[in-house]
């Protein structure tokens, strides 16, 4: 038994500098491999980290880009969210601009400014107080009366169409002041761009 250990013994001494010749022969040959490059090898990765650093940099432009592209399209949804749903209101058997509605039609000709290629329809609306022709008549003089307003903003006149629906297309049926108030309106409606 001792023998055979001894002999064991001996035979590691003799493998253990073959191993441990032939893994620093291979460690050197990588250091080599990597360190001795030729130039024309130099140069292929150098190109292939800028052209994938030149990658990221377009990746991230374009990720920028569609981001602010998302923020417009976002930030133009709701002005024209806020254009189509404001309203100038009236006071009743009234079509005068009153100073509230002004504050709403400026804001109306300014989306018109920045929107040239819009046009829109203006609708003249009335509470339900008054004959179906009275109301008629006061939802078409509430309509040019936006209409001029907006016009003396500077918008082109042929950008916008009136119509009345009189007391037709009421917001509110209940019987009191704030319904009708509602429904004493110019509302406006996107019809090209």
């Amino acid at each position: 038994m001792k023998r055979h250990g001894l002999v064991l013994f001996l035979a590691a001494l003799l493998v253990l500098p073959f191993l441990a010749m032939t893994v620093t022969s291979c460690a050197k040959q990588q250091v080599k491999k990597e360190v001795g490059l030729s130039d024309a090898e130099k140069a292929r990765l150098e190109a292939e980290r800028l052209a994938r650093e030149k990658a990221a940099r377009e990746e991230e432009e374009r990720r920028r880009q569609l981001e602010q592209e998302q923020q417009r399209q976002a930030a133009e949804r709701a002005a024209l969210e806020a254009f189509l749903n404001e309203h100038a209101h009236f006071d009743f058997d009234k079509y005068n601009v009153r100073p509230d509605a002004e504050a709403v039609l400026r804001a109306k000709g300014d989306y018109l400014k920045t929107h040239p290629s819009v046009t829109v329809e203006i609708q003249g609306h009335c509470d339900e107080r008054g004959t179906e022709a009275y109301n008629m008549a006061l939802g078409d003089r509430r309509a040019k009366s936006a209409q001029n307003f907006i016009e003396s903003l500077g918008i082109a006149g042929n950008r916008m169409s009136t119509v009345s629906y009189g007391e037709t297309r009421p917001l509110c049926n209940d019987k009191n002041e704030d319904c009708w108030q509602q429904n004493r309106r110019a509302q406006f409606v996107v019809t090209g761009r």
